[in-house]
């Protein structure tokens, strides 16, 4: 159910998706035509092979009729043959020499009907009053226990009528030749001899069939070695056949059952199906190939279809997703000149129209964010005067006028390039030297206790930056950071493009921040907007301006983070888009 649901979706959300199912649905009735010509011609080869092979079978059962009704006619001539029953009258098992001569003759004429009936294999008569069998391959037998055997006494229950014997067993009489009655390779055609005369004496005429014979015919039919042939009587009993596995048909056989009306024998022949359609098989398989790579083509089709037509639509789609995002730079290319290509350019055209109408309410804004700038600007140098006018004091009261005197010649210097005659950015390496004078100024306060260290990359120079951005910075890392430290305090400032970045770091190897504030100074950076953030006199307050200011004039490309640990120091970071600091005035 499930995956119904979500085909209906993609059919009704993709236009590929329904192109291609369209052609396909083109595509079924050659598609069913085909399946139905492969089916059809399996039928009708069925048919034609059922129908050639149960004639080809018929005429197989009337040639085992005609041996078999050839053997009862030889039988009844030879059980009504009044030359061979006058020899047989003799009883008891010692035989007068009269006696041995007669059934001399009786062997010798078995012997020549045999050798002129090569479709026998043997001719015996069994001697019901002496109890011996007297064959043409073996010559005379003594078997005085036939009478209790059952195929004897089925012979006398059938008064003269033809018994056929299938021996289930194998005997072999003298110097390994096969018994006349127990061979499994023969079958033998039983009946009473003397038919004429009411009393006869138990003498049995026995006429041996080879079962190769009638196999050897019957194999013509099987066109392949797999292919099995069954042979039956008119009681359904197993005559011969060409395996000796089961009689069940598999799964996969054609089975075709021949009857004769005659005689009611039947044959019965298995044949496997892959034998039947080994030569129709590739015709159905290049019909197979045919459907497959139609619906190869209708995918293919509507693919290129697609592309030609729902392709720029989806296109045009994209682009107005961008829109509704408001990214008024998106442009779609194409080379149409259809009515497609005019949609796209009609959409172009919007787009650009519709960033001219918010250009005017863009600028107002920008006009806006710069006098906020300004403001946040301007509320450093109080701030820091406060600081610097601190610190004269306490240098006054611990040092001598010439200390002094280089702290405000320092002092001067940096606010003459604070104000700048209104610029609002500096160089790297004038941002860099404003630096200096203010880094001077508290390494007189401090008496020398760190050493300052600056590095601008060489790709560095010709960038600009805010001025006063980096003065917060050093400002804490000096008060907070380095302040604590007798001597061998570090404070470095450098400047490097990674990739379109370029990245302002001021490090120091102070005493370092507590994880806890740490924390809440990230919390606090976190949680400033970058506009108008940090109100004068609040916590943290410097880095907060920072940030502020970095996020108006640079946008929310621009970074600031911290990173320190307790007694190692402390590094800041800025990083700022490369495009935004070039020829800035």
């Amino acid at each position: 159910m499930k995956g119904l649901t979500k085909l209906k979706e993609s059919f009704n959300r993709s236009i590929q998706v329904k192109l291609t199912s369209y052609f396909i649905v083109i595509l079924l009735p050659l598609i069913c035509f085909s399946l139905y010509a492969n089916s059809r011609s399996r039928s009708i080869l069925e048919q034609e092979l059922g129908e050639r092979t149960m004639s080809a079978m018929s005429s197989a059962l009337e040639y085992v009729d005609l041996t078999m009704d050839g053997m009862k006619n030889l039988s009844t001539l030879l059980s009504t043959d009044s030359g061979l029953t006058s020899r047989l009258k003799y009883t008891g098992d010692l035989l007068s020499a009269e006696a041995l001569v007669d059934f001399t003759q009786v062997m010798l004429q078995l012997t020549n009907i045999a050798n002129v009936n090569p479709g026998l294999s043997g001719v015996t008569i069994y001697h019901g009053g002496s109890g011996r069998l007297l064959s043409s391959r073996i010559g005379a037998l003594h078997r005085p226990e036939a009478v209790t055997e059952p195929w004897f006494d089925e012979v006398m229950r059938a008064g003269g009528s033809y018994i056929l014997y299938v021996p289930d067993k194998h005997e072999e009489a003298l110097m390994g030749w096969a018994d006349p009655v127990y061979d499994e390779e023969q079958i033998v055609l039983m009946q009473l001899m003397d038919l004429y005369s009411r009393e006869r004496d138990g003498n049995v005429l026995m006429l041996s069939l080879p079962k190769r014979q009638l196999l050897g015919y019957l194999m013509n039919l099987t066109p392949s070695d797999a292919s099995k042939v069954f042979l039956y009587d008119n009681s359904g009993r197993l005559i011969v056949s060409n395996t000796s596995g089961p009689h069940n048909p598999g799964e996969k056989d054609l089975v075709l059952r021949a009857e004769s009306r005659r005689s009611g024998w039947s044959l019965e022949l298995m044949q496997p199906e892959g034998e039947i359609y080994r030569k129709s098989q590739p015709l159905q398989l290049f019909t197979y190939w045919i459907i497959v790579i139609s619906c190869l083509l209708a995918v293919w089709i509507s693919w290129l279809i697609y592309s030609s037509i729902a392709s720029p639509i989806s296109s045009l789609v994209s682009g107005m997703k961008q829109l509704r995002r408001g990214n008024f730079d998106a442009r779609l290319e194409h080379n149409r000149q259809d009515e497609l290509g005019y949609l796209t350019d009609a959409f172009n055209q919007t787009v650009e129209q519709q960033r001219h109408l918010i250009q005017d309410i863009y600028e107002q804004q920008l006009r806006l964010t710069k006098t906020e700038l300004k403001f946040l600007q301007s509320q450093i140098n109080p701030h820091f005067l406060y600081n610097t006018l601190d610190s004269i004091y306490w240098s006054a009261k611990n040092y001598e006028a010439d200390e002094i005197s280089e702290m405000v010649l320092n002092l001067s210097r940096f606010f003459r390039l604070s104000l700048s005659k209104g610029r609002d950015t500096f160089t790297v390496e004038e941002n860099f030297a404003h630096l200096r004078y203010y880094i001077r100024v508290q390494q007189l306060r401090f008496v020398d206790q760190f050493s300052a260290g600056f590095h601008a990359a060489p790709d560095t120079g010709g960038l600009y930056v805010l001025k006063l951005l980096l003065q917060p910075l050093a400002e804490n890392a000096i008060l907070h950071g380095l302040e604590k430290r007798e001597s061998g305090g570090e404070l470095r400032i450098a400047a490097e493009r990674k990739g379109d970045r370029l990245v302002l770091m001021v490090a120091d190897n102070g005493r370092g921040i507590p994880a806890q504030r740490l924390e809440r100074i990230r919390e606090a950076l976190s949680r400033n907007a970058g506009m108008g953030g940090g109100e004068s006199g609040g916590e943290f307050f410097g880095l907060l301006n920072v940030k502020s200011r970095i996020k108006l004039y640079y946008g929310e490309e621009a970074e600031f983070t911290i990173e320190s640990e307790e007694g190692a120091g402390t590094v800041s970071r800025i990083a700022l888009p490369a495009e935004r600091c070039v020829n800035q005035g």
